[in-house]
């Protein structure tokens, strides 16, 4: 049975990834910081991502790996001028910073195998750019990059690296705006679902020839 990891695996796309590869029969371990899943059938770990120590562990209690999700992330909504080095810190060291570790110690496990996939959850933001989320979309284009150059170096590997960019979602990082004013601004005319974002994950994930990809799964915007 094939092992998956998914950061950040408790809500939203995470939750959906998690849920429909176990469907396909992985045993599926996800990471969690404050809010515990709802949902059984996967091994939950309390992971703070911040803390290099903490991915270690996750991945010793693993062993083996052969697909990494990384998922986890904080958004925010600032203009540069009031973003504090601790919120620039936070942002860059949960949505840039850990999937560079992640990557790395599921590298060294894919590695003696020749063997895995490792996908990248990044952002239209990241290809973009967005007006008072200029930290955010930094730290999104960070992973864009990672998964271009990590890509190069893991092909003569056999491991594959993607990336998917998620547009505006129905989630809850979403649910403080206006459901109508979003879908206006999506040329299909409305939001994207965690499932869809999570169909695209396992598409990555189960196809071998696919490597260095960015997927959009936005509705149309990018």
């Amino acid at each position: 049975m094939k092992k998956v990891l998914i950061t950040g695996g408790a809500t939203g796309i995470g939750k959906a990834c998690a849920l429909l590869f176990k469907e396909k029969g992985y045993d599926v371990y996800i990471t969690y910081n404050k809010t515990e899943p709802d949902f059984d059938g996967v091994t939950a770990i309390k992971c703070d991502l911040k803390n290099i120590v903490d991915i270690k562990k996750v991945f010793y209690r693993m062993g083996s790996i052969d697909v990494l999700v990384n998922n986890a992330g904080v958004s925010l909504i600032k203009q540069i001028n009031d973003t504090t080095e601790s919120d620039y810190d936070l942002i860059h060291n949960v949505n840039a910073r850990s999937y560079f570790f992640c990557a790395k110690e599921a590298t060294l496990r894919m590695l003696e195998y020749h063997s895995g996939a490792i996908i990248n959850i990044s952002s239209m933001w990241g290809q973009t750019g967005a007006s008072c989320e200029v930290a955010y979309s930094m730290s999104k284009a960070a992973v864009i990059g990672l998964t271009k150059a990590l890509a190069q170096e893991l092909a003569p590997s056999s491991i594959t690296v993607n990336c998917v960019c998620p547009g505006i979602i129905d989630t809850r990082m979403n649910a403080c705006f206006d459901k109508a004013e979003l879908e206006y601004e999506v040329p299909l005319g409305r939001l994207g679902t965690p499932d869809e974002v999570a169909e695209a994950v396992l598409f990555l994930a189960e196809n071998s020839y696919i490597t260095s990809q960015i997927l959009g799964v936005n509705g149309g915007i990018v």
